[in-house]
């Protein structure tokens, strides 16, 4: 039996209380519920328990983010060209002719791919992961690829741009994980992280309806603003940029589940929530309201460039 957590996974703090309870009905990989416990020290939550050696159970086949898409899709187009723009901005103030690049949790190095469109100067990429599945489409795009814990992971190289984009906020220690990246971080390097914000209107709204930004039991610890950079303090690493980012898929799958609660649509493990007929326009509607809140709000991504303290 997996035991309940007993210390915030984001600061270690023991001051926890129940926040809310989570069950996966985006893939339906298990029946049982979750609690999102809040620390009293930093705000965060944290999942109990941790299905930590659960992964091939709670991260299926058809998991979305080993889905590599239609790059010519018009919506693919669209997201590239965004990221780009974002790449573009986060290494400008990287020194160097020619960079190298880690995507950790890259999978096929997807975002790699977009990162050598942003900025010419990347020469050299690598992507550290857990599925050995997209090991050869990795390689078929001229990456490097390494399976394994990044925190396992030993090069004699330093990365001018560390990605880790909706990647932190999956693992048990997220403090170690920074550790781990700054060691392999070059003196002038970033390491860009994306990551879902619990301070935010949809985290509130939908704290008791099984919340998008729980993606249950795959998001084991969630942070507020400043309960990451305190995190990211205590591995050494200061705060160069931050930003809020539009949370649509949070609001779509929040709003699908309410719907699949109240028997007006269903989901199931055949039709996950992004599979739904309905998630697109949910998706659309979304990002129209959240985009221009981001410019002002607190929405449900963060985004933050991070350098080495020293």
């Amino acid at each position: 039996m997996t035991a309940a957590t007993s210390a915030c996974l984001a600061c270690g703090g023991t001051g926890l209380e129940a926040w809310a309870d989570a069950s996966d009905l985006e893939y339906f990989t298990t029946p049982e519920r979750f609690t999102f416990l809040r620390c009293a020290t930093c705000a965060s939550l944290s999942i109990s328990p941790v299905p930590a050696g659960r992964l091939g159970q709670i991260y299926p086949e058809d998991y979305y983010s080993y889905d590599t898409g239609d790059a010519q899709s018009i919506t693919q187009r669209v997201k590239a060209f965004f990221d780009r723009r974002f790449f573009r901005a986060a290494t400008a103030a990287v020194r160097g002719t020619e960079l190298a690049a880690l995507d950790v949790g890259g999978g096929a190095g997807q975002q790699l791919d977009t990162l050598r469109a942003a900025d010419s100067r990347v020469a050299h990429t690598a992507v550290v992961d857990l599925d050995r599945g997209a090991q050869r489409l990795a390689e078929a795009a001229g990456h490097e690829f390494h399976c394994m814990p990044v925190q396992e992971y030993r090069s004699e190289r330093r990365y001018d741009v560390i990605l880790m984009l909706n990647l932190i906020e999956h693992v048990a220690e997220p403090e170690v994980v920074l550790r781990a990246v700054r060691e392999l971080l070059s003196d002038s390097g970033v390491i860009v992280i994306k990551t879902p914000n619990v301070d935010s209107l949809d985290a509130r709204w939908f704290r008791h309806g099984n919340w998008g930004g729980y993606h249950c039991p795959r998001h084991w610890v969630l942070f507020t603003r400043d309960s990451f950079e305190q995190c990211a303090a205590r591995a050494g690493l200061a705060v160069a940029r931050f930003s809020y980012e539009q949370g649509a898929p949070f609001w779509a799958t929040s709003v699908l589940f309410a719907l699949h609660r109240r028997g007006l649509i269903r989901l199931s493990r055949e039709v996950p929530v992004f599979r739904h007929p309905l998630f697109p326009l949910a998706m659309l509607l979304a990002a129209a309201v959240d985009i221009p809140r981001s410019l002002l709000c607190r929405t449900s991504q963060m985004v933050f460039v991070l350098r080495r303290q020293d």
